[in-house]
C-alpha cells in the first residue's frame, strides 16, 4: 500500500514549489533517459489511507523506481513491515507493492495513470489480501486529485469486493524554504461488505522538511472508521483508525 510516504513523492513536492531567479539559475543538467532511484526509511506508525498497518507501532520500508524520461513510463517496487495480517490469523510480516504506469503533463496539468499490486506473501486469510488497483491522478500546482479502483477482491475484505474505490485530495504547498505543508483528505468505499460499515473518510495534516541527507515528516492523521472487530479493530487488539501522530524519515538516492 504505497502511500506517498515515499521520498520520491515528497521530493517532487519540493521541486514543484521551488523557484529561482532566471538570471541566477544555473544551466539545467541533462535528464538521463533511464533513471533508477532507491529509497528506504522508517516510520513510527505505517498508515495506509488512515488505517495503521503496523498496529500503531514502528515500521521499516524501502523501494526502487525506474523511469523512462522521454516517455514518462515508470515501474517500481516497494515493501514495508506490517502487523495486521497476523492480527487476523494470517502469516505475513511484510507487504510488497509492484506498480507501473505513465506520467506526463497536458496544458500545465500533470497526470499519472497506472496499476499497483499489493502482495502479502503467505497471508493465508479466508479471502486473499492480495489486491490489484488501477489509478488515475491529476495535479495542478501544489494540489493533486487521485482515484483508485480495485480490479480484484479488496485487501481481504471478502468476495465480491472488487470495485472498491478510494478518492483523495492532497495539497502540498511550500510554507517557507525547505518546509512543505501536507494536507490530505480521502474517502474509502468497500463494495458489498456489511452494508457499508467498512466505508470511512480519512484526513492528514503534516509537514515535511528536506534536510539534504534525508526527508523528515511529521503528521497527525485520523479517520471516522467504525471501531469494532468486524471492521478496523483487527483481532481485538485495538482500533487502527484512531487519531494519532507519526514521524518518518526517508532517504532517497
Amino acid at each position: 500500500m504505497k502511500k506517498l510516504i515515499l521520498a520520491a513523492s515528497i521530493l517532487a513536492a519540493f521541486a514543484a514549489n521551488t523557484a529561482f531567479a532566471e538570471e541566477a539559475a544555473p544551466a539545467a543538467a541533462p535528464v538521463a533517459d533511464h533513471v533508477v532511484a532507491y529509497n528506504f526509511g522508517a516510520t513510527s506508525d505505517y498508515r495506509f489511507r488512515g488505517i495503521s498497518q503496523s498496529r500503531l507501532k514502528p515500521a521499516v520500508f524501502g523501494g526502487v523506481d525506474y523511469t523512462n524520461s522521454p516517455t514518462g513510463f515508470y515501474a517500481g517496487a516497494w515493501t514495508s513491515s506490517i502487523q495486521w495480517v497476523k492480527d487476523l490469523g494470517g502469516d505475513s510480516n511484510f507487504e510488497f507493492d509492484l506498480y507501473g504506469g505513465k506520467r506526463g503533463e497536458i496544458s500545465g496539468v500533470a497526470y499519472d495513470v497506472g496499476l499497483i499490486r499489493y502482495y502479502y506473501p503467505s497471508n493465508a486469510l479466508g479471502t486473499s489480501a492480495n489486491t490489484t488497483e488501477a489509478y488515475v491522478q491529476a495535479g495542478y500546482g501544489a494540489a493533486t486529485l487521485k482515484y483508485s479502483y480495485s480490479l480484484t477482491n479488496f485487501i481481504g475484505w471478502g468476495p465480491k469486493t472488487d470495485g472498491s474505490n478510494y478518492i483523495d485530495l492532497s495539497f502540498n504547498p511550500e510554507l517557507t524554504e525547505g518546509y512543505v505543508l501536507n494536507l490530505h483528505v480521502g474517502k474509502q468505499v468497500v463494495k458489498n461488505f456489511n452494508a457499508g460499515s467498512a466505508d470511512y473518510t480519512d484526513w492528514k495534516v503534516g509537514v515535511t522538511k528536506d534536510f539534504g541527507f534525508a526527508v523528515a515528516s511529521l503528521a497527525v492523521v485520523g479517520t471516522d472508521a467504525v471501531n469494532d472487530t468486524t471492521n478496523y479493530d483487527f483481532g481485538g487488539k485495538g482500533f487502527l483508525g484512531k487519531t494519532g501522530a507519526y514521524v518518518s524519515l526517508t532517504k532517497s538516492f
